[in-house]
């Protein structure tokens, strides 16, 4: 069973986002959580409460399974660059530099290792093949 959170329009650049993004792409949540609390740059904060906002997802979709027994892992996380907001700033002798702020789309999918109760083995099977 898979649950998606997405983060829209982060005021910050994806080349960013991605350097803390490759450190807990395919890790399990608890350890992903753990890497993310002790890493020391903005995107962090930002990954943590999506990640958990994902497990919160998957709460929800499965009715309210503990999501330690089913050992949730992040299947996939992608990060794309987001709209410019392109501003100017005064230069000298009566020129104007340009300012590009950028921004961010971040999406992580949270699925389990464990098989629900109600769910075939065949099913997560296919699942899996189809994002190759």
């Amino acid at each position: 069973m898979q649950a998606v959170a997405k983060l829209r329009n982060c005021p910050m650049s994806a080349r960013k986002m991605r350097l803390v993004a490759d450190n807990i792409r395919g890790k399990d949540v608890d350890k992903a959580l753990d890497i993310l609390k002790f890493t020391r740059k903005e995107a962090a904060t930002w990954l943590e409460k999506l990640l958990l906002s994902a497990v919160n997802n998957w709460e929800q979709k499965t009715e309210g399974q503990d999501p330690d027994e089913y050992e949730l892992y992040i299947s996939e996380i992608l990060v794309n660059q987001g709209p410019q907001l392109k501003r100017f700033r005064p230069a000298p002798f009566g020129r104007a530099h340009r300012i590009r702020k950028h921004t961010n789309h971040v999406t992580i999918v949270v699925d389990n290792r464990v098989y629900l109760p109600g769910e075939d083995e065949e099913e997560v099977v296919e699942s899996e093949t189809d994002n190759d």
